[in-house]
């Protein structure tokens, strides 16, 4: 028998969860504030930069898998996923101290500074994240207890995420930093001095404190290519991928552009405290959609918070200078059910690569974790490449008041793209098949096939029995 439904203890939730809170400074920091700071006070070109942040990212569609696939085949008496996390944390850390502490360079010099710093901080940073994330699935494989485990961990992510967004504010206001040049340069710099000794220490109290459980393979992994083919029969995962790929294409728009939407729609100057409202309403609401998912469901969950997160957001499009008050309460609204659409598809998703190991009897958390994140990359890279170089045709030009054809382009980006997104996205959830019955059907098939007898498909009755 493989199969672990024992409870997983709080302090092992709280381990597995801290590295999330450290490496969510590769997130709003570098999505958000760093395109501003070296377009706006380092003097980068924005359309570059929008083309390194496409090309990066077509650069991980093929580092993702690879290091997924790498860590499923890794054997080492410190296991498969713990030796990527140690190492890779370092050299995070280093990556993120280049990019957040530029020198004084001519605007080429900086480009060149910004395209060797940000390959290697998402190198890195999947180095760290695939196998950590992989880890996830194996720790428990009960259907609840995997709800809570990845709630903790999304939770922990979205906490990492606010603290990230406000450290520019809560740096310049504690050290007294003017918005100038010189000021945001500091800022940046304090954030790289408290940030890299953190993620180090988190990631490390990881691997030192979680121990993988050691599966062992029924079958030979498959090569890359040939387990991207076998990939393609479980459609559960299809489905899962591309309705949580649109979403988060959609989702990708507004985090990129917010400091724009603010400045030059509202024509206000607080976007962090809208951002915080965000993050710390998706905090406080996810543990009533945990409950909500050990109710009815995770599927249903997931579908009703993508209904009033998308639901709340739409209004934003019609929204125009002054409307702050009308801004706030729909990001409120919309922040609801933002937990819950991080949180419950990592949950399913665990449950997908059960069924892989149904399928081919073989546990391959590192390359569907990799597949997973080249998909979450490639939907930042349309946020913040293609959005930021289509705001540079429109004719954005920084610091001065914007033409009509920016602002309309700037609100049809940030809330009429997202929406429209969000509603093909649950479209295509509806059809999601894994129900928590019919994974405890999944589970029993894989232990009997562990014992060599020859199982139904319990998605696909008609299929033939699986040896």
């Amino acid at each position: 028998m493989n199969t672990y439904n024992k409870p997983v203890s709080l302090s092992t939730k709280f381990t597995y969860a801290a590295p999330a809170f450290a490496l969510a400074v590769v997130g709003i920091p570098v999505y958000v504030y760093i395109p501003k700071f070296y377009t706006d006070v380092m003097g980068m070109d924005i359309a570059l930069l929008g083309m390194l942040f496409i090309s990066v990212r077509l650069f991980d569609a093929v580092t993702d898998p690879l290091i997924g696939s790498w860590s499923d085949k890794t054997e080492s008496r410190f296991g498969r996923r713990r030796p990527f996390i140690a190492i890779g944390a370092i050299l995070v850390a280093g990556a993120m101290i280049m990019l957040f502490m530029p020198p004084a360079l001519s605007p080429g010099i900086t480009g060149l500074w910004f395209g060797v710093s940000i390959y290697a901080l998402f190198l890195f940073w999947t180095a760290v994240v695939v196998p950590y994330e992989s880890l996830g699935p194996e720790i428990t494989f009960d259907y609840n207890e995997r709800t809570e485990l990845f709630g903790w961990r999304d939770g922990f992510l979205i906490a990492g995420t606010l603290v990230a967004a406000s450290s520019p504010a809560l740096i310049r206001w504690a050290f007294e930093l003017p918005k100038t040049p010189a000021g945001e340069a500091a800022a940046f710099a304090w954030m790289a001095m408290f940030y890299a000794p953190l993620l180090i220490a988190s990631c490390w109290l990881c691997v030192i404190r979680i121990r993988e459980t050691g599966t062992p393979q029924q079958k030979r992994l498959p090569k890359l290519w040939d387990g991207v083919r076998v990939t393609l029969k479980n459609k559960p995962f299809l489905i899962l991928l591309s309705s949580y790929t649109i979403s988060a294409i959609g989702g990708s728009l507004p985090a990129t552009l917010i400091l724009y939407y603010v400045q030059y729609v509202l024509r206000a100057d607080n976007a962090e405290a809208f951002l915080l409202l965000y993050f710390i309403t998706g905090i406080a609401f996810l543990p009533l959609w945990v409950r909500l998912a050990k109710r009815v469901g995770k599927k249903a969950a997931w579908i009703a918070s993508m209904t009033v997160n998308t639901g709340a957001f739409t209004g934003v499009f019609f929204l125009g200078a002054g409307d702050v008050t009308a801004y706030g309460i729909l990001v409120f609204i919309s922040g609801i059910g933002f937990g819950a659409t991080l949180a419950l598809p990592s949950a399913m998703q665990a449950d997908v690569i059960d069924y892989d190991e149904l399928l081919t009897g073989t546990r391959r958390e590192g390359h569907y974790v990799g597949l997973w994140s080249v998909s979450k990359k490639l939907a930042a890279a349309v946020g913040i490449g293609v959005g930021l170089s289509i705001l540079g045709a429109a004719g954005y030009t920084p610091n001065v008041e914007q033409p009509d054809s920016v602002l309309l382009t700037l609100r049809v980006l940030y809330a009429g793209i997202p929406s429209l997104c969000n509603g093909i996205a649950l479209i295509i959830a509806l059809f999601y098949p894994i129900t928590g019955k019919k994974h405890v059907n999944i589970r029993s098939a894989v232990d009997q096939r562990l014992s060599g007898m020859p199982v139904d498909d319990p998605l696909n009755r008609l299929a033939p029995a699986v040896r």
